[in-house]
């Protein structure tokens, strides 16, 4: 018989469906195992093989976890609402739930694209997913449970006395008999005092207004990434260098009244929960970062061009600092160019210069503008704020390094102790509203640099802070600020609530609906608010979101369902939310969904989760780790508090696997201008047409030196190139004289590539349907007639033409190749390059492993006793892949197993005592091979739930030594003697050896050196 893997893994593929072997109980015996990836986005370009390497190491720790006895959820599931497939329903005209439901699904979609589907590409790789508990994030019955929780989050605040959140009924009541003057809340910084009597007095729109303002979900007019080519706000993680991610439009920021969740409630328990996990320290500090805590004051400057006797009339700056001890080396202040005094303060000769400068800021992302740290730019507004203490004039500036959403959006600006104010000082240096730098620093020279150390500060020119240190000073400054009611110590957090609205079609639909332009939430028994039908999925004529082209998408309060919008009174019928909720509203709790993935009334029940609690490893991207990692965390913890979830932290262990990179191919184009300016331009341009495409072979450019993979280069014009125009073209001597030809790198398909010899199948590319315009060009060759390639190492994407399909791999290899390839790769958590070339050592390692048990006329497994070389090898391999797949080191248990199997067939063993364990160690990496084995075996069942083999140390302790034997410091021979033999045994034994006589020549040694279980050195 032989190793035929497409039959083996379809029947194995099979069996494990039809039993159901890897479904999970939420009731055992067993102890629990929780092991999650992070879901996949279905998009229609499916898998390629990077894909599968997070989600083979999580199998391959679920297959051992279940060996080792452990009740295991290992579930998969699809985070199927989002942008990609909404552009892509505009694009095609196709509906974004069709287009979706064949990426998962498989099929042919509307445009005749033919889509292998997610579910059977995963299926294919053999993964022992519970698929029982498969969760899509755009189904109702999953959606339904977002918008539940939405509605809890909506019906919450945070006190801060009990550090925790509570529902909203509880502030109501105290409002009702106490105010609010005592209730430590997080809140919007804006909010009035009142009495309990004015809170009765209001009318219930008032009250709903206020409560607004406490609400862990609300809505509010907010700074955001709005971007007019989707036409959708889009988060910070949603914009690479200004322009959106997903098309590369423009971004600007803008006001718009927007959902927010008050993740800044959190902050502090965000940040010290990340000591009670086990994550990445790069992860962790991502977080930290991201959270940004600040220990320092807030401080308020009177406007001056505000003053006034009425003290409610005056305005104020408000800033918060770290560094209150600097504050009598103020020179200017820096408001963000969207800070809302900018418009009141800002002088009528220099209005036209501050609304340019905004309206050049508002195209740049907070995270280019975070990040450019280079660029100096800023406006004087003409307006002046007072100084505290001096009571000096300090000139108001707006700069884009200041960020409305960060601290107050103002900035009191000390050149002398913080870089980047010393730049901008230094570079607006001279001009009007741009004051002398002032040293605060005793026995600092600051000519030069800023001085931003807190280490050996002693405060000078400050007035009573003179000769005071970083910390004495900081005390002092808060308590005098504070007398004059001007400041106060403060912590302070990067975090700002996140946006939650999208202006999008594809996404959870808000149960939300407006009485009087107020949210009212709609009743949890009539969830879920199904996505509505419509045409478009572009915003409507009047800039309204998609859902506001829906004919039927407005609230019956009496009916309590969703009716025409035409019949909209506002009495009784009320227009719904237009918005629907970001992609990370679903991603936000989904592991809880898969404790208990088919309960109709509960998004889980509490038996489920007092049973699976949180989970115990998660493998995903570290691309997350300021978004959904994040917002789970901030989301579990609301749960927590509102009695839900058992535990503070969503996922104990996170591992981020490292990315698989694409060997892309290039060829070199060669372009052509003209070297001599000219007053007939059009002439040379349609000469220059006449000219055929040329591609040069890259080992023909990197013998002169010219190869820039993928970028562009001057080349020298040599004679093969010239001969090549003047046979296509008729232009003379004298202009090809004066071309100037350069190359630029083209992608090339794979798919015309012979990867073996890195050689262009030239008439495939001329055919190939990307290549259409080059069909007539001309090749330059190798002397034996060749096109090589260039290659590269890049992110694998299809836009590079360098993917390739786990599906082409295990339909030649077999999926066991395929697994065992990617994990021997390299390290779980580094990048590392694809190459097919190494598969071809793979299958031919399991074609070895498969000759111990079968031959060609079956199965040769005997039951021989196992000798001690046997069972050495044996257990080496079950100590080494057990404490491999433990520390997650799955490249080396790979070796271990080519070692082992290397080992067992020169000692020729067959025996079944050695290969019957040897199936279930290596069954996590390889399970359709090994299931395969252990049916041949004569054993019934699946191998997948067997004990893993216990390792007994005894079998690797040596009786025997090979002492490598040297005379005078140089090894001649070895010979291999009992380890419990004493120095004189070895002696005698070593003297009367033939090969000793023999090197000694009837001498006799000086010096006889033996150290039992090392060395043998004979001496003289």
């Amino acid at each position: 018989m032989k190793y035929n893997p497409n039959e083996i893994e379809a029947k194995w593929q099979k069996y494990w469906l039809e039993n159901e072997t890897f479904k999970a109980e939420n009731n055992s015996e067993k102890p629990k195992y929780y092991v999650l990836d992070m879901f996949p986005y279905p998009s229609g370009a499916g898998l390629h093989v990077g894909h599968p390497l997070g989600y083979i190491a999580s199998d391959v720790y679920s297959r051992y976890k279940r060996h080792q006895g452990f009740n295991v959820l290992h579930p998969m599931g699809y985070d199927s609402f989002g942008l990609p497939a909404e552009q892509y329903a505009i694009q095609t005209g196709q509906r974004p739930e069709d287009t979706t439901s064949v990426n998962i699904d498989g099929g042919t979609d509307k445009e005749g694209n033919k889509i292998a589907g997610y579910r059977k590409q995963l299926d294919k790789i053999g993964f022992s997913f519970d698929w029982s508990r498969e969760v899509r994030t755009s189904n109702p019955d999953y959606y339904k449970h977002t918008q539940w929780i939405f509605i809890q989050l909506f019906n919450s605040w945070y006190n801060k006395k009990s550090d925790k959140s509570e529902d909203i009924s509880t502030l109501v009541s105290i409002f009702s008999t106490e105010g609010n003057a005592n209730v430590n809340a997080v809140c919007d910084e804006n909010s009035e005092a009142f009495s309990a009597n004015e809170w009765n007095a209001f009318a219930k729109e008032q009250q709903e207004r206020i409560l607004l303002q406490y609400r862990l979900t609300y809505l509010a007019e907010t700074e955001v990434n709005w971007c007019p080519g989707l036409g959708t706000v889009l988060a910070n993680d949603e914009i690479v260098n200004g322009v959106s991610e997903r098309g590369g439009f423009t971004v600007v920021r803008k006001k718009m009244t927007q959902w927010s969740m008050r993740i800044s409630a959190y902050a502090e328990r965000l940040l010290q929960g990340l000591n009670d996990i086990d994550w990445s320290e790069s992860i962790k500090e991502s977080q930290r970062n991201w959270i940004g805590k600040s220990v320092g004051a807030t401080v308020s400057f009177k406007v001056e061009s505000q003053k006034s006797n009425v003290e409610s009339e005056q305005q104020f700056i408000d800033v918060f600092t770290t560094r209150p001890d600097t504050i009598f080396g103020v020179t200017f202040m820096t408001l963000a160019p969207e800070h809302e005094l900018v418009a009141q303060i800002t002088t009528a000769a220099q209005k036209a210069a501050v609304d340019a400068y905004i309206e050049k800021t508002s195209k740049r992302s907070e995270r280019e503008r975070m990040a450019d740290v280079k660029t100096i730019s800023g406006v004087f507004t003409g307006a002046y704020a007072e100084h505290p203490f001096t009571k000096e004039s300090i000139p108001v500036w707006i700069g884009d390094y200041v960020l409305a959403g960060y601290g107050t959006g103002a900035v009191m600006a000390v050149p002398c102790g913080d870089e980047r104010d010393y730049a901008f000082a230094n570079f607006f240096k001279g001009q009007k509203g741009m004051t002398e730098i002032k040293n605060i620093f005793a026995n600092i020279d600051i000519s030069e640099v800023a001085y931003g150390s807190k280490d050996n500060v002693i405060i000078a020119n400050s007035d009573f802070l003179n000769g005071l240190t970083y910390k004495e000073a900081t005390k002092k400054a808060i308590e005098e600020l504070e007398k004059l009611n001007q400041g106060k110590g403060k912590i302070n957090y990067r975090l700002r609530d996140a946006v939650f609205s999208r202006q999008r079609y594809w996404g959870e639909p808000f149960p939300v609906y407006y009485v009087n332009g107020m949210p009212q939430m709609i009743d949890a028994q009539h969830l879920p608010i199904i996505l509505p039908e419509v045409e478009k999925y572009l915003p409507t004529e009047d800039g309204q979101p998609p859902l506001g082209n829906a004919l039927v998408w407005a609230w019956d309060s009496i009916q309590c369902s969703v009716v025409s919008t035409q019949l909209v009174d506002n009495v009784t019928i009320f227009p719904l939310e237009l918005n629907t909720m970001p992609g990370w509203a679903g991603s936000s709790w989904y592991w809880m969904r898969y404790m208990d993935a088919h309960n109709e009334n509960e998004f889980v029940s509490k038996d489920a989760l007092a049973y699976w609690e949180n989970v115990d490893l998660y493998i995903g991207g570290s691309e997350h780790a300021t978004g959904h990692l994040l917002y789970s965390r901030f989301w579990n913890k609301f749960l927590k508090d509102k009695g839900f979830a058992p535990t503070e932290e969503p996922f104990k262990k996170l591992i981020n696997q490292g990315m698989i990179l694409g060997m892309s191919a290039f060829v070199y184009r060669i372009s052509f201008t003209y070297g001599i300016a000219s007053k007939d331009n059009n002439e040379i341009v349609g000469a220059l047409k006449k000219i055929p495409t040329i591609f040069i072979s890259y080992d023909k450019l990197k013998k002169n030196d010219q190869v820039l993979n993928g970028l562009l280069s001057t080349i020298k014009l040599n004679d093969e190139v010239i001969n090549i125009v003047k046979k296509r073209t008729q232009l003379s001597d004298e202009f090809l004289k004066n071309l100037v030809p350069f190359i630029s790198g083209i992608h090339a398909d794979l798919a015309v590539i012979n990867e073996g010899a890195n050689e262009l199948d030239i008439k495939a590319f001329k055919s190939h349907p990307l290549y259409s315009d080059y069909k007539d060009a001309e090749f330059i060759c190798e002397e034996n007639g060749k096109y090589i390639v260039g290659r590269e190492i890049e992110k694998m994407s299809k836009s590079k033409y360098n993917v390739v399909t786990p599906d082409d791999i295990c339909n030649e290899y077999g999926a066991d190749t395929l697994r065992l390839y990617e994990m021997f790769l390299g390290p779980l958590e580094q990048a590392k390059p694809w190459n097919t070339a190494g598969i071809s050592g793979v299958f031919g390692f399991l074609k070895k492993l498969c000759r111990l048990y079968f031959d060609d006329n079956g199965l040769i497994v005997t039951n021989d006793e196992p000798t001690k070389d046997n069972l050495k090898s044996l257990h080496k391999t079950i100590k080494k892949v057990a404490e491999d797949i433990e520390g997650f080191s799955f490249n080396t248990s790979v070796s271990q197993f080519m070692i082992c199997v290397n080992e067992l067939s020169t000692q020729n063993c067959h025996s079944r005592a050695i290969l019957e364990p040897l199936a279930i160690v290596i069954s996590p990496y390889a399970p359709h091979i090994a299931e395969e084995l252990w049916s041949l075996l004569g054993n019934t069942g699946s191998i997948a739930t067997v004990d893993f083999p216990i390792f007994e140390s005894a079998h690797l302790v040596e009786s025997n030594k090979e002492y490598p034997v040297s005379f005078n410091g140089k090894m001649r021979f070895t010979m291999v003697l009992p380890l419990d033999l004493t120095k004189e045994q070895i002696e005698e034994i070593v003297m009367k050896d033939e090969r000793t006589i023999k090197q000694l020549e009837g001498k006799t040694p000086n010096k006889v050196i033996i150290v039992p279980g090392k060395i043998i050195n004979l001496v003289g």
